[in-house]
């Protein structure tokens, strides 16, 4: 149990930690965090565009290292973090980008360690969808190919309680159903149905997975 004087520190940092971030919400109009979400989130990277909107829920928790959190938005792009979400930045980074008109929606009680969320047109993930270290989910292609073969955005969609496993690739107009878990440095190309056990480069169905919902 701390003593008096590390208890007092703690809530001091707590204090100035809130201040930045009235400070952050009153620079970004679009930038709303809830009063019951972590203090830490003031050692976030906030760059949002003119009309982004950023919305982070109650009980959201990350860890207090400068920049380890960075939220890039685009002009009138939307991300939204639901509730009781981790967002864990230990081993690596956690990037959230949305460009320009984009939208990125992640359910409540999700967990994101250390990985990269891209989205150009839209990503959803459901509730308790757990990303793993090293993972990247794009929409899109990210650049053309050449004057013949143009950029392709799609959709991508990760269900209820879907685990992916460290340094996987999710690929544009993947649906993941859920329940399902995705294999350790898999690259997914196609939809995966639910309750589905998936690995491989390309990822394909190697077996059922059972109810995630009470899993931890």
């Amino acid at each position: 149990m701390p003593g008096p004087g590390i208890r007092l520190q703690l809530k001091t940092l707590q204090a100035y930690d809130r201040f930045r971030l009235r400070r952050l919400m009153a620079r970004h109009r679009g930038l709303e965090i809830h009063p019951a979400a972590s203090s830490n989130l003031a050692a976030a990277r906030y760059d949002l565009a003119a009309g982004a909107r950023l919305r982070i829920g109650a009980g959201v928790v990350t860890e207090r290292l400068a920049g380890a959190l960075h939220f890039s938005l685009g002009a009138g792009a939307e991300v939204s973090i639901g509730e009781g979400t981790w967002l864990r930045t230990e081993i690596a980074p956690v990037h959230i980008v949305a460009f320009e008109g984009a939208r990125i929606e992640l359910g409540p009680e999700s967990f994101l360690n250390g990985c990269q969320l891209s989205a150009k047109s839209e990503l959803r993930c459901g509730r308790r969808a757990w990303i793993g270290s090293g993972s990247r989910v794009f929409d899109s292609d990210q650049h053309d190919l050449d004057s013949e073969h143009p950029e392709v955005t799609r959709p991508v969609t990760i269900g209820d309680c879907v685990w992916v496993a460290a340094d996987v690739t999710i690929l544009r107009g993947v649906t993941i159903g859920e329940h399902s878990v995705i294999g350790t440095r898999s690259l997914v190309t196609r939809d995966i149905p639910p309750h589905t056990l998936a690995y491989g480069q390309p990822a394909r169905p190697r077996g059922s997975i059972g109810d995630r919902s009470t899993t931890r």
